[in-house]
């Protein structure tokens, strides 16, 4: 006679642990952000005539759909350097509504700045969107084209220096590169490789 308790458990948690950890890049944007991991890429691009709190809510809403499984997620700091941008406020919003989303969610981020992304990927921190996508192309075997192409590259990129910290590097890069990980904001390494 058989019980409840003799009923076969699923799979051991520890088989789970054995899948490599999901880190997803976002580069983060109001007007084209970038999302990317190891095997894909793609690109969140609001409507034109979105502003404000819809654009803020329709943003939130897509990058949730791609960050909900990761297990770390590197985004790319802020940029001080373009002052005479617009929109300042609200891509500063944007930022701290999907560190706090992450953050409710209890999935682990790292703040990359941008000239310390430049430097890991592509050997110089004040590296071309078209020298990023050349490093992309000749180090790490991927090719961007179309209208999100620089984003899609900056999110891949921030995906391969997560992996990097995590000592699941896509490519050798030269050591100067990957010294620029230590200028990176990242979380606790257990709370990323416990999930």
């Amino acid at each position: 006679m058989s019980t409840l308790f003799e009923v076969d458990a699923p799979a051991a948690p520890a088989a789970a642990g054995l899948r490599p950890p999901l880190v997803i890049g976002a580069d983060l944007s109001l007007r084209c952000t970038g999302i990317g991991a190891a095997e894909w890429t793609d690109y969140i691009k609001p409507k034109t005539t979105l502003r404000s709190h819809p654009r803020l809510s329709y943003l939130m809403q897509e990058i949730g759909s791609f960050l909900k499984a990761a297990d770390l997620v590197v985004l790319e700091g802020a940029s001080f350097g373009h002052a005479g941008q617009g929109g300042h406020e609200e891509l500063a919003g944007l930022r701290i509504m999907v560190q706090h989303w992450l953050w409710r969610r209890e999935i682990p981020y790292a703040i990359v700045p941008p000239s310390t992304l430049k430097l890991y990927f592509a050997g110089h921190g004040a590296a071309s969107k078209a020298t990023m996508r050349a490093a992309a192309e000749a180090r790490f075997g991927r090719t961007f084209e179309g209208p999100g192409a620089a984003d899609e590259c900056d999110a891949f990129a921030l995906a391969a220096i997560g992996y990097e910290w995590l000592g699941r590097p896509l490519a050798v890069v030269p050591d100067r590169q990957r010294a620029a990980l230590a200028g990176c904001q990242w979380p606790d390494r257990e709370a990323v490789t416990a999930r």
